[in-house]
């Protein structure tokens, strides 16, 4: 069963222990359109370059199939990223390797649609474990920084990384 809530998906799943109910396992789903060719967009979405503009401090990898990101953000956050899966210019899937423990081995990433006017970008970060409160927080924070992805790929803008708080 798939019901839909906001931004976010929830996937119906039995617990095996006696005594427990079903639970909602939670997505992150972020749909928004970007005045930029599908191009342009995975380019800022996937390179050090782009990244660097509105989500890392510092980053570094390639959109290879098995690469490791690199994902940057102080030196209690060293994160890596392995890419699970691409399909180059439209589609990036990373699984998270080393991040914060609730953020372990979940996979973010991006499906891009280009039409006539500009691109529709397809945002996920599927596969926690629970629906816990950093959950929720990164919610708030993936629609504040997809927006400022956004600002970047079309006006230029880029927000200081000691701002995305």
């Amino acid at each position: 069963m798939r019901v839909r809530v906001g931004v976010v998906a929830c996937v119906g799943v039995e617990v095996a222990a006696e005594g427990k109910h079903p639970f909602l396992m939670p997505d992150i789903l972020h749909q928004f359109r970007i005045n930029a060719s599908s191009a342009r967009v995975f380019e800022a979405f996937c390179s050090s370059g782009g990244l660097n503009n509105w989500w890392t401090l510092k980053s570094a990898g390639e959109p290879k199939l098995n690469q490791l990101y690199t994902l940057y953000f102080g030196p209690e956050y060293d994160w890596r990223a392995e890419v699970t899966h691409l399909v180059p210019g439209k589609e990036i899937t990373w699984k998270m390797k080393q991040a914060m423990d609730d953020w372990m081995g979940t996979e973010v990433g991006i499906r891009l649609t280009e039409d006539k006017d500009g691109t529709i970008a397809d945002f996920f970060h599927k596969g926690w474990r629970e629906p816990s409160d950093h959950f929720r927080i990164s919610n708030f924070c993936w629609g504040y920084l997809l927006k400022g992805l956004k600002d970047y790929v079309e006006r230029g803008t880029v927000i200081p990384f000691e701002k995305r708080n």
